[in-house]
């Protein structure tokens, strides 16, 4: 199941270019992604577990200034192995151009202990597209 995010760049996402900084970008796929896990997970799962990235593979195709908006779409395409899963994001601007698109890997941990876990299907189902 895909998931989508409506995002505004505001003055403090600009870098000396002129245009959103990187680093922005990052925290921007982080953000969609944990919109979705609050959107569609359970609170007792919520409350029982929290994820971490492990990797970011970041392809930047177009830039995006101040006050302009860009609509984030996530979605899992394959189940998880063990405790990690891919995420795949892509961000696309008021012109319909992609202006970032990424595949990160999450890994579940338990809150309580920072144990990794295996994502049990029950976890994995409401995510995969």
């Amino acid at each position: 199941m895909s998931f989508t995010l409506t995002i505004t760049a505001g003055p403090e996402d600009i870098d000396e270019l002129g245009h959103v900084n990187n680093a922005v970008w990052v925290r921007w796929i982080q953000d969609i992604a944990v919109a979705h896990w609050q959107a569609v997970a359970p609170p007792e799962q919520r409350d029982a577990f929290v994820w971490v990235v492990t990797r970011h593979a970041i392809d930047y195709r177009g830039n995006v200034a101040a006050g302009e908006s860009v609509t984030g779409e996530t979605w899992v395409p394959e189940p998880p192995k063990g405790a990690r899963f891919d995420r795949h994001v892509r961000f696309t601007g008021a012109d319909g151009r992609v202006k970032v698109e990424a595949v990160t890997t999450w890994a579940l941990l338990d809150r309580a202990t920072g144990r990794l876990l295996r994502v049990r299907p029950e976890v994995a189902a409401p995510f995969l597209s």
